[in-house]
């Protein structure tokens, strides 16, 4: 059993912010109707990278990611017939999730406002880059963006990298990520809402929102100090960096004087827990070259996995950086069953990242494919919208709609 089951969502999405997260909703049992435009569909189907076939234009690997338990539907939106398709879709579900631009749905008449009239009860799900509801729209509203552009403009990549280098990047598609999350949760809340009023509502996800409240150490900082964190270091508390063993780095975090005398325990320099130069957060802060020479003085002759277990064992939390290679035979991700096998029917078997939620009472995730293009066409409109075989192959013909070639 899974807590969305019977929950219906159609999905305008495309690239990653609303496929990832339309696949939360379709890892915890909601059915998505993944609604793609003709021809190509979603664009992150063309781009790499892609299985190893022989197929002349394969599905990239990002698209199969963030798609799985999902179906296709191609509908041509711009014709009046295919917009008449998609309202009776959305008459019979729950939830619209898209990532369009701001006004783009509205311009084809199939926006929140228009929808509505037909199903008071639809959750409508819209991310941007800039937010759009009425009341909280700012002049970069109408802006198209990307995940770098709302890192940067938030204020992390002011803090990512080193003060004598450009601002760096953190991860490919944080913000998109982590938008999508955030859609995912505001979207679960309108739906509780929905269960004591009975009624469905606008939810409106920025991206640039989301960024910048994953950054609200930036802004209480410079609300209590006026400063602005430098890039690759703290002002306030330290250590906190990745140090190097014979063998690997292992990331450490020192927040306060009692790990600090912890540590200096450890490495056998009890003297620095009273040295003026490291006896508070502030002063290792200042002093961060000298304690990160003390710190791998000690580790310079020693294992990773050896440094990681004392560390742990004296109450200093560490942890080794590892790469991709390191977490496919991680153990930890193994007992957790982070890692999903899905095997595609045209590309073999291919790993993915799971979702993170772990309910005590909700089955293990699906392993059902990222859909071919229009591979669910046909279904949706013969059992959904119970229209016959030649109505179907008529809208086929005029290319309103297609199915998996």
């Amino acid at each position: 059993m899974k807590p969305l089951e019977n929950i219906r969502v159609v999905s305008l999405g495309q690239y990653m912010s609303a496929p990832y997260c339309t696949m939360l909703l379709a890892d915890m049992g909601a059915e998505v109707i993944k609604v793609e435009r003709p021809g190509r569909g979603d664009p992150r189907r063309n781009i790499p990278p892609y299985p190893k076939t022989d197929e002349e234009n394969p599905t990239g690997g990002g698209f199969m990611a963030y798609n799985r338990n999902k179906k296709s539907i191609v509908i041509d939106l711009r014709s009046e017939k295919g917009k008449e398709i998609y309202k009776k879709i959305v008459e019979k579900s729950d939830i619209v999730v898209e990532n369009m631009r701001p006004g783009a749905t509205d311009r084809l008449g199939i926006g929140y406002q228009e929808l509505k009239k037909i199903n008071p009860r639809i959750i409508y799900s819209a991310i941007s880059g800039f937010g759009q509801l009425e009341g909280y729209r700012g002049p970069n509203t109408e802006r198209p963006t990307f995940d770098i552009v709302v890192e940067a403009m938030s204020g992390i990549m002011a803090q990512v990298g080193f003060e004598d280098r450009a601002p760096q990047w953190t991860i490919y598609g944080l913000a998109d990520l982590y938008s999508g999350l955030v859609a995912a949760y505001s979207t679960m809340l309108a739906l509780f809402m929905r269960e004591k009023t009975g009624e469905g509502q606008f939810v409106d996800t920025a991206m640039y929102d989301a960024m910048l409240s994953l950054n609200e150490r930036m802004v209480m900082l410079h609300s209590f100090t006026g400063e602005m964190q430098p890039r690759g270091r703290l002002r306030h508390q330290g250590p906190r960096a990745a140090f190097k063993t014979e063998d690997g780095y292992v990331a450490v975090n020192v927040p306060d004087n009692v790990i600090w005398e912890r540590l200096c325990k450890v490495i056998k320099r009890e003297d620095l827990i009273a040295d003026e130069r490291t006896a508070s957060g502030p002063k290792r802060a200042e002093n961060d070259l000298f304690v990160r020479e003390m710190i791998e003085e000690w580790l310079s002759d020693k294992k990773l996995d050896i440094v990681v277990d004392i560390l742990n064992d004296n109450g200093v939390p560490a942890g080794p950086v590892k790469t991709a290679e390191d977490i496919f035979k991680d153990p930890q991700v193994e007992a957790r069953k982070m890692l999903l096998e899905i095997e595609d029917p045209d590309y073999g078997k291919h790993i993915f990242a799971k979702t993170p939620m772990r309910l005590s009472g909700v089955d293990e995730v699906e392993k059902i494919p990222a859909p071919k293009l229009g591979e669910h066409t046909e279904e949706i409109l013969l059992e959904l919208l119970c229209m016959s075989q030649g109505e179907v192959e008529n809208l086929i013909e005029e290319k309103i709609v297609s199915k998996k070639g």
